[in-house]
């Protein structure tokens, strides 16, 4: 962070990053019909910057592939992702990271829930429900609204970039 504003977390646990997926013919195929699997998933969120350090949420273990589950056939996509520290303040921020990220990157008939690990932060109740109530935007203006907040913090500027028309803009944060 900039403006010497104290890290809450300054010596973060460090995890190795898994490898790479390895691609088959068949995952290569466009005219074989594949589902989107858990690895698929984790592969999009898993180098998603962390907005306090210069690291992914994967080097942080911030999210793991064995905490994501997907149904394709329901069209369903569960993350549970885990602050470093209990009082992470940017444990919505994250939250909200990778839910934009999954629906920018996932067809839209996939319904998308991204809640924290029970138990992993201070203020659980209270993230969930910020995260449940961002998940209820409906309108371009709420979109645009909240991306610029989120923008103004990301960069920590007072100055904000424009503003994308909805969540799935190439031009959101992320």
């Amino acid at each position: 962070m900039s403006g010497g504003t104290r890290l809450e977390n300054a010596n973060p646990l460090i995890f190795q990053r898994s490898g790479e997926r390895l691609l088959t013919a068949t995952d290569e195929d466009e005219d074989v019909a594949d589902p989107i699997d858990d690895r698929e998933i984790f592969d999009l969120i898993r180098s998603i910057n962390d907005p306090e350090h210069p690291l992914s949420l994967e080097e942080l273990n911030v999210v793991e592939q064995m905490r994501v589950n997907v149904n394709d056939r329901e069209s369903m996509v569960s993350v549970e992702f885990t602050p470093t520290i209990p009082h992470c303040s940017m444990a919505t921020l994250i939250g909200l990271s990778i839910k934009v990220k999954l629906l920018r990157s996932l067809p839209d008939r996939f319904k998308i829930d991204v809640h924290i690990t029970p138990g992993t932060h201070a203020s659980e109740d209270a993230v969930v429900f910020l995260l449940q109530s961002i998940s209820s935007l409906q309108t371009k203006r709420e979109w645009q609204q909240l991306w610029r907040t989120l923008s103004c913090w990301r960069w920590s500027t007072s100055v904000c970039p424009p503003e994308p028309c909805d969540p799935k803009s190439p031009a959101a944060v992320v």
